[in-house]
């Protein structure tokens, strides 16, 4: 097992926290052998007493998207998905999904999509589907109609249209939050329990689930929003109780849970003498999928109360199977062709296969990718890699 000197990455955590850069932070580090470094800091809900601890439930938004993906790559595996195929030889309903080409005052302008969207596309984030707090026109439209964000977890999110056709570009959105219908439909079981009986079920899992039961809750952090003098607890912001189990957002889970998915990752799709996926589609989950198209390198931000500054990681930057993959070394930290991606809520995973560690860091809390939070998250990469 590798050895690790923790006293560094203690000090950049807790200078995150004392600093007011986040109200709390946990992170975790692991080999292929096992757990190497953990750490908490910050108390789990703002004014009280108790630290968060990797041990502490966080909601991790976004992270869900790669446990959602997994799902859909093993049902390829098992001949059961065709990612080549329209998703609405799947979910019928997604063939009323048109393109929003703007608005004649307040009325969208709708029209059908040039070519139909394949399971790949949302695999990809290629589709055309988008988030409100990236999109203004998605906003806007959302606003004018009456139609809910995916947040309520109201199935009227669904209605939301494309912002552009198949295939043009990658735009982050709700992608797979259809991609989980889709994985329903071909199990013919709800997500939850496709879930668990596939992935966090044989990984030993155990804290990691969609809805959190009562034996559970008082583990949970709120989310967290600046507020005078420091943070302050905004509550759930997510119900308990969705109309549907969100593959883009929906799982609770811990980070000492988690980094068991991500080791499964880091050591080819087995864990615990557990398979997941095989070797080799674990390998095409860390190569590029969306060809000469590119991951965007500047997304402003349509809402700053959710999204607090543009999204901006450079150039150079493609999409896997459900993960971001940087193209060059970063320097002092993840090598090429390193897999990550993060939650609304300020966490953020990442699997070096090259290096052979995977990390991640946790805080629940609003803006997404503040300044703050995003110094605290180069500065704990930086802060693992000279540990090593």
């Amino acid at each position: 097992m590798t050895t690790i000197n923790s006293a560094a990455i203690d000090g950049v955590l807790k200078a995150g926290v004392d600093g007011g850069s986040v109200p709390h932070v946990a992170a975790i580090v692991a080999d292929r052998d096992g757990v190497i470094y953990e750490g908490g800091f910050g108390p789990r809900v703002a004014g009280e007493s108790g630290d968060v601890s990797t041990s502490t439930h966080f909601r991790i938004m976004s992270m869900t998207k790669m446990v959602a993906t997994t799902a859909a790559l093993q049902q390829r595996e098992r001949g059961d998905l065709d990612f080549d195929a329209p998703v609405e030889n799947f979910v019928p309903e997604f063939a009323n999904v048109q393109v929003l080409d703007g608005f004649d005052g307040d009325t969208p302008k709708l029209r059908a999509p040039k070519t139909k969207a394949t399971v790949k596309h949302l695999l990809t984030h290629t589709s055309g589907l988008a988030y409100w707090f990236w999109d203004k026109n998605i906003g806007r439209f959302e606003q004018v109609t009456g139609t809910p964000n995916v947040v309520p977890g109201d199935m009227a999110a669904f209605g939301a249209p494309m912002v552009h056709d198949p295939g043009e570009r990658f735009t982050y959105g709700i992608n797979t939050d259809w991609l989980g219908r889709v994985v329903e439909a071909v199990a013919g079981q709800t997500l939850d329990v496709v879930v668990k009986e596939n992935i966090t079920g044989p990984l030993g899992m155990n804290d990691t689930m969609f809805a959190l039961g009562d034996a559970h809750q008082g583990n949970k952090t709120p989310v967290h929003v600046p507020g005078e003098g420091g943070w302050a607890s905004a509550g759930n912001v997510l119900p308990d109780n969705p109309q549907w189990w969100a593959g883009g957002h929906g799982l609770h889970s811990t980070p000492r849970d988690y980094v068991r998915f991500t080791q499964m990752l880091l050591r080819n799709g087995e864990l615990g003498g557990e398979r997941i996926l095989t070797s080799e589609t674990v390998d095409e989950a860390f190569t590029n999928q969306i060809g000469n198209l590119d991951f965007p390198h500047a997304i402003p931000s349509a809402d700053p109360a959710i999204v607090g500054s543009p999204f901006d990681l450079g150039p150079g930057w493609k999409w896997g199977w459900g993960l971001l993959l940087n193209t060059t070394d970063v320097p002092g930290g993840r090598k090429q062709g390193t897999g990550a991606w993060a939650g609304l809520f300020n966490t953020h995973f990442w699997v070096d296969r090259t290096t052979g560690i995977t990390a991640s860091i946790y805080t629940n809390s609003l803006p997404f990718i503040t300044p703050g939070a995003l110094g605290l998250y180069a500065d704990y990469e930086q802060a693992v890699y000279a540990a090593l």
